[in-house]
């Protein structure tokens, strides 16, 4: 078993920036690429971003590749998720997830064995 647990969400103005991290607890957490996924109101879970288990390879969702970027930390178990130039759309439930693989499926959440509970960002127009 992974537990992973967001933070760092919050209501920021449009334009602004926010960091998100996931702490991961468990088993090894390098053996899992993680990714980051976001869920509006009333939308589909989207995928954001993922990072190989070494942190040498990175994804991004077309809508925020420029803005966003994914890094870890394995010593410290984490991931984060900086997110600049944020805007109203942005505005989601971001989970972190851990899958053991780093493939092409990635981009999906069906690759991702465990979740996080989600932390709210709010961007205000």
């Amino acid at each position: 078993q992974v537990q992973l647990v967001e933070s760092g969400g919050g209501l920021v103005q449009a334009g602004g920036s926010l960091r998100l991290s996931c702490a991961a607890s468990g088993r090894t957490f390098s053996n899992y690429a993680m990714g980051w996924f976001r869920q509006a109101p009333g939308k589909e879970r989207e995928f954001v971003a993922a990072i190989s288990r070494s942190g040498g390879s990175t994804r991004y969702g077309d809508s925020v590749k420029g803005r966003f970027t994914i890094s870890r930390d394995n010593a410290k178990n984490t991931v984060s998720l900086q997110m600049n130039s944020l805007k109203a759309e942005d505005t989601a439930v971001y989970y972190c997830a851990a899958a053991p693989a780093w493939a092409l499926a990635v981009v999906t959440s069906t690759a991702y064995d465990y979740w996080g509970q989600g932390t709210q960002v709010t961007v205000s127009s």
